[in-house]
Parts: structure tokens; C-alpha cells; sequence
């Protein structure tokens, strides 16, 4: 049986990044991947328009700057392609690929207590051993699909956005897309010109704010190149881990005249950044219920403007009482694509729905007649972790230590499963995915390399001991900020705040 140092599971953002950290540290590490390439999400998510929210200035996984100044970002916003291209670019170029092996997924692991090793199974059948393993599957690969009465009737075809790894034609189909959050927004507008009948099957009306997708000028680009490092600094100071400058308390909505307002507004409309309304405009949007409103007030204006059907403008308008308070959906032409003769939307809290028969979705007044339906409903946000089999020194799984909400320690491990690490675990910040994975790899990157400087001593790393719940409530995010939890982060780690060392 071969043995590494290291076993990273997963080749999305957090994989890279951390296959890197460890091989900088001179480790042997083996990095397994269920796809049959790298990507993670982005590999999975290759529907039409598949794009992110992320300004493609804080990509900077691979810890090198030349990775950054070398790499033809196109525009503000990257599409599915160039996420996943730049991936490439950053293994490519760093020779990761002999590290990795692909349509490998973890079935199993358990912890050897004789050897202080960990032994996992995949899906190939093939068994390794490792004294880490790092869990680096992100947030967003366990894909929800909605239970509808009838679901199993249909005749056409049912998609779901997240398990999207081909091409797939829709050219002159009657398309149903159900979900209105990132993907369902996205995907809508990237079927649009394509076709035949789209319709949008929506529980609610979001607010769908433009995100940029213009070309990066070359101006904007040297600018970035200049200013390297006090980007990344700014990421790191950010809230969410996105590079905003932080809005000067003082700065509120009803501080500065109806006239300034308006401006602010607009601006963050036509920002490259689509998570602007949220945090670039005021300080109290998210604090200050009047201040909300007047967001509101604006961003129903913008629908107002640009539907030009009453019926599609009516349904597609959230309610009065309804806040600028969920995840930001952002999308570039949404409200543009109901212009449009062949798409139309449905609310279900107008026209309930009924069932799915064999051809179509029935609603309590029309039946729509479809060739293909799509789910764009997301992913159950705690990720896969408790579903792989994995046992610690004491015979215990981690799915029955999480039996009442998965936890962890500073969302990077777990008590009672010695050097198990995770990438973005429970009570991780809620922030920028490709930041808050650097950041975690550099984390991981020092306990390990501190763990190694100890071997004599026969030392392991462990989180402290978490209490669960008897009501099985539990706060699956740290929701101080990415700034904070990153100082209490490094502050354990440059501590050992709250570790045990046992052997």
C-alpha cells in the first residue's frame, strides 16, 4: 500500500491551493479528485452562463504573484471557461498534475491508531495511507433536488445546475427552470437566445443585481499589477473577503441628500462588482430597516424601467414588504431576458404549483408543456463531510459526531479526529470562497509544518472538544466577519490556543 504524508481530497480551489502549500513544505502528497479533472465546483457547473460573482482581480490561489500578472484575466467577472482555465494555468505551471488522480472518489477513511496514520478507500478500489488527510470538498458539491409529486412522470429530460459536466444542447426546447437564486438567475439568461419557450418557475421574487462583465481594460489591468499587494491586503481586511474598501460608519443612507443617494445607488448598479449594494454603498443598508427600504424603493424602480410586460413585471417584483436581506443573486440581463417573446415567469405563491405529469408542470390554471426541466436549487450548505465514512481513533464516525449539526474547531478541524483537516468547514467565515480557501490552506500549510518539526515528539494536532447541542441548533458560519475570524485564526495557530498534542 502506498503511503504519502499528505492526502488532499478534492481539486477545486481549496485543493490547489493546498496541494501547493504542502509541496512547498517538501512533502509527499497525493491529491484525489471524484471528476475526471480539476475544478471542483467550476468543473461540475458548466451550464450555459455559468459565471462568478468574485471580482477576477482576488483569484490569486497559487500564491505567486507571477501566477497573477501573467495570466490574461478578460474580463471583471470570469464565466465558467476561464475559472476553470485559470485553474489549469496555476497547476500547469507549477507541475501539480503528477500529483493528482482524477474519477477518484473517497469512499472511506479510518484512523490507525498503531501508526498514527490515516487509511483511505476510493471508489477505484485502490487503498493509501497518509499521517494528514485534508478534506478540501468544499461547500458546494451535495446537490438538492426538490421532491414535487409526479417528478418521476415526466417524459423529457430533468437537470440539475450543479452535475452540469458536458455540453448539453437546448437549441429550439421548451425549457422549465425551477430556483430563481445565482444559478436559476444565470441560467436563465444564458438559455434565453436559445430556446425555444423558456419559462422561470419562482417561489419568490429576488432582487437580481448586474454583476460586470465587461472587458478588463488595460489601464485597469496595469493598475491591479501595481497595486498587487494592496489588493490582497484589502481582501484580507475585508468583511467578506472580497477587497471593498470599508464604508465609513458615518456614511449612512439618510446622511447625505435624496439627489447623492440616487448617485450611490446608480453607481453600485453599474458596479463591477455585483455585491457593491450590499457593502460599498452605505454603511447601515443591512442595519437600518428605513435604509433598506429606500434600496428597495430603488431597485424596484430598476424592475419598473426594464420589464416592459405588466403581467412578467407584476409577478417578477418582490413584494413591498420583502427586504434586501438574502444571499445578493447576481446576474448581469435578467430582467432584460423577460423582454423577450419566448420567456415568461411563474410565481407560485400566484399560481400555485400541482404536480409534474408527463408533460410538463401543472399549476392550478396552465399546464406548461415542456421538453426539459432544470433544478437550480442549490446545495445543502454542510457540504459532504458527514457522508464519507470516516472513523477516528475511538471507532466513532464523524456523520455520528455530527448527528446533531456539524461542527468544528476554527472550521478547520475536529476534535476526536486527529490531523483531519478541513478547507472551509462548519463555522468557517462567510466569505469570498477562493480567499477564505488560501487562507485556510496557509493555516493547515503551518500546523502541519509545525506538527513535522515535532515528530521526535511523536506529536498530533487536535481541535478542542465542542459541545453539541440537546437542541441540535447550531451556528454553521462564523458570522463576525473574514477579517475577524482571520485574526482568531492566526492567533491560534501562532498559540496553539485551544490544541492538544497527544501520542
Amino acid at each position: 500500500m502506498l503511503s504519502f504524508d499528505a492526502i488532499v481530497v478534492g481539486a477545486g480551489f481549496a485543493g490547489i491551493n493546498q496541494l501547493y502549500q504542502l509541496r512547498q513544505l517538501g512533502l509527499s502528497v497525493k491529491l484525489f479528485e471524484k471528476a475526471p479533472d480539476v475544478g471542483g465546483v467550476w468543473y461540475w457547473n458548466q451550464w450555459p452562463n455559468a459565471t462568478s460573482d468574485t471580482p477576477s482581480e482576488v483569484y490569486r490561489y497559487s500564491w505567486d504573484k507571477e501566477d497573477l500578472l501573467t495570466y490574461p484575466w478578460p474580463t471583471h467577472v470570469l464565466p465558467q471557461k476561464e475559472t476553470r482555465a485559470y485553474m489549469n494555468h496555476v497547476v500547469e505551471r507549477h507541475n501539480l498534475r503528477q500529483h493528482m488522480q482524477f474519477s477518484s472518489e473517497l469512499k472511506s477513511a479510518t484512523f490507525d491508531k498503531s501508526d498514527s496514520t490515516w487509511t483511505v478507500l476510493l471508489s477505484t478500489g485502490e487503498t493509501f495511507k497518509a499521517t494528514y488527510l485534508i478534506l478540501a470538498t468544499g461547500r458546494f458539491n451535495k446537490t438538492v433536488w426538490p421532491s414535487i409529486p409526479g417528478q418521476e412522470k415526466f417524459a423529457g429530460k430533468q437537470y440539475h445546475t450543479g452535475i452540469w459536466p458536458e455540453n448539453r444542447d437546448l437549441k429550439g426546447k421548451r425549457v422549465g427552470i425551477v430556483g430563481t437564486g445565482s444559478s436559476g438567475a444565470a441560467i436563465l439568461v444564458g438559455l434565453a437566445k436559445e430556446a425555444k419557450q423558456l419559462v422561470s418557475f419562482q417561489r419568490s421574487a429576488q432582487y437580481v443585481i448586474p454583476n460586470n462583465k465587461d472587458l478588463v481594460s488595460a489601464e485597469y489591468r496595469d493598475k491591479v499589477n501595481k497595486n498587487y499587494e494592496d489588493v490582497f491586503r484589502k481582501v484580507r481586511r475585508c468583511g467578506i473577503g472580497s477587497g471593498f474598501d470599508p464604508v465609513s460608519a458615518d456614511y449612512t443612507t439618510f446622511s447625505v441628500s435624496a439627489e447623492e443617494r440616487e448617485k450611490v445607488f446608480e453607481a453600485a448598479w453599474n458596479s463591477v462588482w455585483g455585491l457593491a449594494f450590499t457593502f460599498y454603498t452605505f454603511s447601515d443598508i443591512m442595519t437600518n430597516e428605513a435604509a433598506n427600504r429606500e434600496l428597495c424603493q430603488f431597485l424596484r424602480k430598476k424592475i419598473a424601467q426594464i420589464v416592459q410586460d405588466p403581467e412578467k413585471r407584476e409577478k417578477l417584483m418582490p413584494p413591498a414588504e420583502a427586504l434586501y436581506d438574502k444571499r445578493p443573486v447576481c446576474s448581469s440581463g435578467y430582467y432584460e431576458a423577460f423582454n423577450q417573446e419566448n420567456v415568461d415567469v411563474v410565481n407560485f405563491k400566484k399560481t400555485p404549483l400541482v404536480e409534474i405529469t408527463e408533460k410538463g408542470i401543472q399549476t392550478t390554471e396552465n399546464l406548461y408543456e415542456l421538453d426539459v426541466i432544470i433544478y437550480a436549487t442549490g446545495y445543502e450548505s454542510d457540504g459532504t463531510w458527514a457522508d464519507i465514512n470516516i472513523t477516528g481513533p475511538q471507532g466513532t464516525t464523524l456523520g455520528e459526531h455530527w448527528a446533531e449539526g456539524s461542527t468544528s474547531y476554527l472550521g478547520i478541524l475536529k476534535a476526536g479526529f486527529p490531523n483531519l483537516f478541513f478547507v472551509i468547514g462548519p463555522q468557517s467565515s462567510l466569505a469570498n470562497i477562493p480567499s477564505h480557501s488560501e487562507f485556510h490552506a496557509e493555516m493547515i500549510g503551518k500546523l502541519i509544518s509545525k506538527a513535522e518539526t515535532m515528530k521526535k515528539e511523536k506529536s498530533s494536532a487536535s481541535g478542542n472538544k465542542t459541545v453539541l447541542p440537546k437542541s441540535g441548533r447550531h451556528a454553521l458560519w462564523f458570522m463576525g466577519g473574514y477579517d475577524k475570524y482571520i485574526d482568531k485564526v492566526q492567533e491560534a495557530v501562532d498559540t496553539y490556543r485551544g490544541f492538544v498534542f497527544a501520542y
